[in-house]
């Protein structure tokens, strides 16, 4: 499979934020069309971290098939947590590659690639039918500066991104969202508004998607929400534990 990057490896959360911090600031005259790309590095550290991250594909150009029906139904809902409160309902769903329908992966052909995607939405969106609905809530979240899995991404493929409009909407014109390979081979996605920007905030909902050659085993407490410098975890369809697969964030550096 070709890749949108030479090389995918390990970086920490703290290089990536320091990394979306000083990103070259972005024209204003710009359409907005490109504005939640990272494309400039401006130091050494920046130039080896850029080149450690994942390239970001835009949500609203994928073209997916049916979705996998599971115990919960197509989108299992849930809510990213602490002990003191929920800080974000989570809905997420596995689908198959465009004219795949039923998406059941029992019967997938072999190679087939399943897109998890996963709406999150900071503060809760105030349904009860929905995530965790009424119950013990955090306070108001003013600011959510991360999305990231909490176990490695079993079977990625190099593939992933999120909703480029929704993430426009919510942090404004100057924000960056930088997805790199965590030091457990997960993922992270950093969101960082720029100097003067918005910020992704209370009951602003952003989508996030990756793809792996391996089916969902069932929800796991596999994802975060960095908030109110708070992290706060949570479950959602995720991939069984498989090591024997690849899994793009392992791919050393400067692997042509």
């Amino acid at each position: 499979m070709k890749y949108a990057v030479p090389a995918v490896l390990a970086v920490s959360l703290g290089l990536s934020l320091g990394l979306a911090a000083c990103a070259e600031p972005i024209d204003e005259s710009n359409d907005g069309s490109d504005l939640t790309e990272l494309d400039t590095a401006t130091t050494d550290g920046e130039e080896e971290a850029l080149a450690r991250a994942v390239d970001s594909g835009d949500f609203g150009e994928l073209q997916l098939g049916a979705k996998i029906v599971g115990p919960q139904g197509p989108e299992p809902t849930g809510t990213l947590s602490t002990p003191e409160g929920n800080f974000a309902d989570i809905r997420s769903y596995v689908a198959c590659p465009a004219g795949m329908d039923p998406c059941d992966p029992a019967n997938a052909p072999e190679g087939t690639v399943f897109t998890y995607v996963h709406v999150v939405h900071p503060g809760e969106d105030n349904d009860p039918s929905t995530g965790s609905g009424e119950g013990n809530d955090s306070s108001d979240i003013e600011i959510a500066n991360a999305f990231k899995m909490t176990q490695p991404a079993y079977g990625f493929t190099g593939v992933a991104g999120y909703s480029h409009a929704e993430a426009l909407s919510a942090a404004g014109a100057k924000t960056r969202v930088v997805i790199t390979c965590g030091e457990d081979d997960n993922l992270v996605w950093t969101i960082n508004p720029g100097e003067g920007g918005d910020q992704w905030e209370q009951a602003e909902p952003l989508t996030f998607y990756w793809q792996s050659t391996l089916p969902p085993s069932g929800p796991q407490e596999a994802y975060a929400i960095q908030a109110n410098r708070t992290t706060a975890t949570g479950p959602g369809p995720f991939p069984a534990p498989n090591d024997e697969v690849m899994n793009a964030c392992r791919v050393p550096a400067n692997n042509g």
